[in-house]
Order: C-alpha cells, then sequence, then structure tokens
C-alpha cells in the first residue's frame, strides 16, 4: 500500500468528530476530496472505532517508524 504522510491524513480527516467509527471517518475523506489512498487506507483499517486523531494515526503509522 502508499505510503501517506501525516498531513495528507489531517487533511482527510478535518472536521472529524470522536469517537466514531472507520465507515464516517472513510465518508469524510471523501467529502474532503482525499487522495483515494487515503481514502482506502481509511477504509481497510483494521479497528473499527476511534477515540480520537491520535488512534487514527496510531493505527495507519504503526510498524513505520512515525
Amino acid at each position: 500500500m502508499a505510503e501517506i504522510n501525516p498531513t495528507e491524513l489531517q487533511k482527510a480527516l478535518k472536521g472529524a468528530s470522536y469517537p466514531t467509527d472507520r465507515e464516517h471517518l472513510t465518508e469524510l475523506a471523501k467529502k474532503n476530496k482525499a487522495d483515494q489512498k487515503v481514502v482506502d487506507t481509511i477504509a481497510h483499517l483494521r479497528e473499527k472505532e476511534f477515540d480520537g486523531p491520535d488512534k487514527v494515526q496510531k493505527a495507519i503509522f504503526k510498524g513505520k517508524g512515525t
């Protein structure tokens, strides 16, 4: 899967209200006109629920040295 940078992720999740779920974050990323790789990455996260943006970042960037 293509690499995503934290800035792209922040833009994709702009306006998110937490707690939320993967489905809502995917739709928000689409609404925010995020790159398709960002939308796909969010849509395929193993976790289904997120308490805050830090949890989303952790799910996406875990094991990538960030």
